[in-house]
C-alpha cells in the first residue's frame, strides 16, 4: 500500500499505533514519522567521510536497537535515514548547491512534459569527491540495513499483520 499522506502527522505517535505506518517508496515519510524522526535527526550528518561515518554508524546502531526491540517503524525509519545519508550526499557529491535542477520539472502538466524538462531543466554535474566518499559510507549501512535477516522477516510480519 501507498504511504499515507492523509495522516495528522504532527500528533501521532507511530510507536503507539505502528498499525497506521506504511512503507512506501524509498525515503517517504523519513522527516514526518514520530518519535522516530526525533530520536534519528540528530544524528544524521554527511559534510565530511569522518562526519558520515559517525552519523551513519550512531543510526545503524540505533537500526539494531529498534530490531532488537521489534520495532519495525523505527528500523524502518533508521533504514530511511541511511538511504537519505546516501542521496543527499550523491546530490552534494553531483551538485555542489544541492540543487539538481534550474527549476523543479514536476510543475509541468504532464508525464511527458516532465520528461522533458528533467533533461531541460538538469544542472551541469561538478564532481566532490569529498561528497562522494560521504555517499558511499552511507550506502554500505544502509545496504546492511536493507539486507537485514530481521528486518526484513518484520516488514513481512508488518504488512500481513495490517494487511498492506
Amino acid at each position: 500500500m501507498a504511504f499515507d499522506y492523509t495522516i495528522a502527522f504532527k500528533t501521532t505517535d507511530f510507536r503507539k499505533n505502528p498499525e497506521l505506518y506504511r512503507v512506501g517508496k524509498g525515503e517517504q515519510g523519513v522527516l514526518l514519522i514520530e518519535p522516530y524522526k526525533s530520536e534519528i535527526l540528530p544524528y544524521w550528518r554527511f559534510k565530511t567521510p569522518d562526519i558520515a561515518l559517525q552519523s551513519s554508524e550512531k543510526i545503524y546502531s540505533l537500526f539494531l536497537d529498534y530490531l532488537e526491540r521489534n520495532e519495525f517503524v523505527g528500523a524502518d525509519m533508521a533504514r530511511k535515514f541511511l538511504q537519505m545519508g546516501f542521496t543527499r550526499s550523491r546530490r552534494y557529491a553531483n551538485h555542489k548547491s544541492g540543487r539538481k535542477f534550474k527549476q523543479n520539472p514536476q510543475n509541468e502538466v504532464d508525464k511527458e512534459s516532465e520528461k522533458i524538462a528533467r533533461q531541460k531543466y538538469l544542472l551541469p554535474i561538478e564532481q566532490d569527491s569529498v561528497k562522494a566518499a560521504s555517499a558511499e559510507i552511507f550506502k554500505e549501512k544502509w545496504m546492511l540495513a536493507k539486507n537485514n535477516e530481521k528486518y526484513l522477516t518484520l516488514m513481512a510480519e508488518h504488512k500481513q499483520k495490517y494487511g498492506l
